[in-house]
């Protein structure tokens, strides 16, 4: 059974950094695609980034390059930096992971339980 475990919010301020983990377990193997996705309040969620095990991202059209997604496959993990935090940013964020394996899809199979991020002026 695969499990996600997100972490690594909170409340920040604008201008702040943060950074979040995703701890996968139950992979079967490494090839799975992972990804970030987060809702906004009173919005529907939205893709964020994704990841191959080879490295190969990319980001939604609404991120901009204060978003760096990254990997470490020996520790099943994918992490999300995000600089410059602006309170639009405020959201869950949800860890997500899917056998495919390509960043083309955007419905993922596998997904953690989000945390939250809130940016206060």
């Amino acid at each position: 059974q695969v499990s996600l475990v997100e972490s690594g919010g909170g409340l920040v301020q604008a201008g702040d950094s943060l950074r979040l983990s995703c701890a996968a377990s139950g992979l079967t193997s490494t090839n799975y695609v992972m990804g970030w996705f987060r809702q906004p309040p009173g919005k529907e969620r939205e893709f964020v980034a994704g990841i191959t095990s080879g490295g190969t991202s990319n980001y939604g059209d609404s991120v901009t390059d204060r978003f760096t997604i990254s990997r470490n496959n020996a520790k099943n993990a994918v992490y999300l930096q995000i600089d410059s935090l602006k309170p639009d940013d405020t959201a869950v964020y949800y860890c997500a992971a899917d056998p495919r394996g390509t960043t083309r899809i955007r419905v993922y199979r596998h997904w953690g339980q989000g945390t939250q991020v809130t940016v206060s002026l």
